[in-house]
């Protein structure tokens, strides 16, 4: 898909619009990206390019204009991904490439399709840019919430539903598990905004130094663009440290109940060693055995197997085990 701002020319034109200064490829053809390239004169960097890893291969300048990509996280569904996202940015137009739905392009877009906005190419950089920041800290905002219904659930059971319930074992098992997978899809949205907030923050400043044409009016709102991922990213840092102790804490919880359940077996076969004792030895049915010849031997031997029973369990409720 080819987007052209401002305008909205037809695809089918050989050229697309030669005044555009910014040109959005979602998902380009091979076609797309020809016509692209034969309009502007830029190199249409591919998928496989732009999920280079090297700092060489995500920051580099060509025939005047800055070459730039980062991973882009997209959040959708309770399922995070990421994506690369590139930025072509000379003089006279903006070109990007991006292979998924990011909602920080489409709001950004959706402005520049009511407005019409007639400025440069550094001033939709920056723009652009901006609601990408936004975006990402929107995300952030809503993954600390989050962590926090999470950190009650669990440590303020009084607020939230317990963790156990009369149901028993199987339902405190059952909402451990349901309280490790979200700690987990927070803690891997996270993370992969990190990725993010890690590759925007190295365009910035690469952007300023390397950008000659830059007005000297835009270059305060690249400082804020720096303090703000400066900023993300020490909200992004809590939050991986939340993520942690949360994760330690739920794995703690398990722990504890598997204790429990071994605990509950334990005593049980403790307390049937005696009764099984007993039991045994007066089921051997010998001669000479006196208590045969008892006439409340049966009772004589129900109670001792009752109370061999009851013993261990007030011993072990004496020693606060119960």
């Amino acid at each position: 898909m080819l987007n052209v701002f401002p305008g909205h020319p037809e695809l089918g034109a050989e050229v697309p619009h030669a005044g555009a200064a910014w040109i959005d490829l979602f998902d380009p053809t091979p076609d797309e990206a020809a016509l692209v390239e034969r309009a502007t004169g830029l190199r249409v960097p591919s998928f496989a390019e732009l999920s280079e890893i090297e700092s060489s291969s995500r920051l580099f300048r060509r025939d005047g204009a800055l070459y730039m990509s980062a991973p882009a996280v997209q959040a959708a569904e309770g399922e995070a991904r990421t994506s690369p996202l590139g930025f072509v940015l000379s003089p006279e137009r903006l070109l990007t490439v991006r292979f998924a739905k990011l909602r920080g392009f489409e709001a950004f877009a959706e402005i520049c399709r009511m407005e019409t906005p007639s400025c440069g190419s550094a001033e939709l950089f920056l723009g652009l840019f901006e609601a990408i920041v936004d975006r990402l800290a929107d995300v952030l905002e809503r993954a600390g919430d989050d962590l926090d219904r999470v950190s009650r659930r669990i440590f303020h059971p009084d607020r939230q539903a317990p963790l156990r319930s009369n149901r028993g074992l199987k339902r405190t098992d059952v909402q451990l598990r349901a309280v490790l997978r979200s700690v987990g899809r927070t803690g891997d949205l996270v993370s992969k905004i990190r990725d993010t907030l890690l590759g925007v923050g190295r365009i910035v400043p690469y952007v300023a130094a390397n950008a000659d044409w830059l007005p000297d009016g835009q270059k305060p709102r690249l400082k804020t663009l720096v303090t703000d991922i400066r900023s993300l990213t020490d909200y992004d840092a809590h939050l991986s440290n939340k993520v942690q102790f949360l994760l330690d804490a739920t794995l703690g919880l398990i722990s504890i109940e598997q204790a429990n359940i071994i605990k509950v077996l334990t005593i049980v076969s403790v307390v049937g060693v005696p009764p099984t004792f007993f039991a045994s030895m007066y089921g051997m049915n010998f001669k000479s055995m006196p208590e045969l010849d008892w006439a409340w031997g049966y009772p004589y031997a129900l109670a001792l197997i009752l109370v061999s029973a009851v013993a261990p369990l007030l011993w072990f409720r004496w020693r606060g085990w119960l």
